[in-house]
């Protein structure tokens, strides 16, 4: 897709997020992958309220090249684009859902929310790990979102937020909604004995879906 329709897509995968309270205020960021680079939502912006013209352009090494200045959590985006190269885009969020799953101090860290719908597991796949708080703005969870990233495509940030990648941006933006819909049903089952996915079915899962 030509940077111009990705810009476009960008803008309106953003809004509807916005529209449907998965994002508010200034909160959350998202970014695509270019042939030379990336493209990111600029710092302190709603995902309402952006104009494809100023998204922030960085180059290949993520130095600041175009558009208004890019957000301040650039440093997740890098760890996951680092981490998994067929990743195509990122979605960071602060979606109430999957937020409260991530304020839980007795959730299970490497596994928050359990297999509990198919959708789920194709979208974000076997693993889904908690990581430690970090202050918002902090470099220093670059290297921790980095290291869990190797083997998941997406992580709950305690007490923060997810941040999700994806092979597309459609697919990035989808698996971030998805996971939201997962939490909503984990607190929803919370304290009763859900039937959950067995490994076989999760196996089955990620073998015809892709890991």
């Amino acid at each position: 897709m030509e940077e111009a329709a990705l810009r476009r897509l960008l803008v309106e995968l953003a809004g509807s997020l916005f529209a449907r309270g998965f994002s508010v205020g200034s909160a959350g960021n998202i970014s695509v992958r270019l042939p030379d680079g990336y493209l990111i939502t600029p710092t302190n912006s709603s995902l309402g309220r952006l104009d494809p013209a100023r998204l922030a352009r960085l180059d290949a090494g993520f130095a600041h090249v175009d558009g208004d200045p890019p957000s301040k959590e650039v440093f997740m985006h890098r760890a996951f684009y680092g981490a998994r190269p067929e990743a195509q885009a990122v979605v960071h969020l602060h979606s109430t859902m999957a937020t409260a799953i991530a304020c839980l101090p007795d959730v299970d860290p490497d596994n928050p929310i359990p297999p509990l719908t198919p959708y789920f597991v194709m979208r974000i796949g076997r693993r889904m790990p908690v990581l430690p708080y970090y202050r918002p703005g902090d470099p220093a969870m670059e290297p921790a979102i980095a290291q869990a990233a190797r083997d998941a495509r997406a992580v709950l940030l305690a007490n923060h937020g997810p941040v999700v990648s994806g092979r597309s941006l459609t697919d990035a933006v989808y698996a971030a909604e998805e996971l939201e819909e997962a939490a909503k049903l984990a607190l929803l089952l919370r304290g009763s004995n859900p039937g959950l996915l067995t490994a076989a079915q999760v196996n089955d899962l990620l073998a015809t879906f892709g890991s």
